[in-house]
């Protein structure tokens, strides 16, 4: 794509832009930036879409207290168990027990503070959906 034909439909961006890689004039790729493109727009649009309705469900069962608030923050932002995992320390097989409402009703402040840490909030924030 020639840097002239860069799309700049605004949209998901906002304020932000995305780097495309576009040959200039003389043939050679360079880096400019571009403020969307419709079709990205649009599928990225759907995507959010399906992630807020599943993100609906999940506070569902957090108040049904059939999940913790952990799920919640992790379906937030788009965590799996085992990246939660990774970035916590906590084994799997631990995460997933955590992920109980009974459960996590137990967890000591230590505990609570690690999540709190990955999702920067409080460990009170930790312990209910907004």
């Amino acid at each position: 794509m020639d840097k002239k034909d860069v799309p700049q439909d605004h949209g998901i961006f906002g304020q932000w832009h995305a780097i495309c890689y576009v040959t200039d004039e003389n043939g050679e790729y360079v880096r400019t930036t571009s403020s969307g493109w419709e079709p990205t727009n649009i599928a990225n649009g759907i995507a959010w879409e399906f992630i807020n309705e599943e993100l609906a469900a999940v506070v569902e069962k957090v108040r049904k207290a059939e999940l913790s608030p952990l799920a919640y923050y992790m379906k937030k932002h788009l965590m799996d168990v085992k990246m939660l995992s990774r970035y916590t320390g906590f084994a799997s097989w631990r995460v997933k027990r955590h992920l109980k409402h009974r459960v996590f009703k137990g967890l000591d402040d230590a505990t609570l503070q690690r999540y709190a840490a990955v999702f920067n909030i409080t460990p009170e924030q930790m312990k209910d959906v907004p």
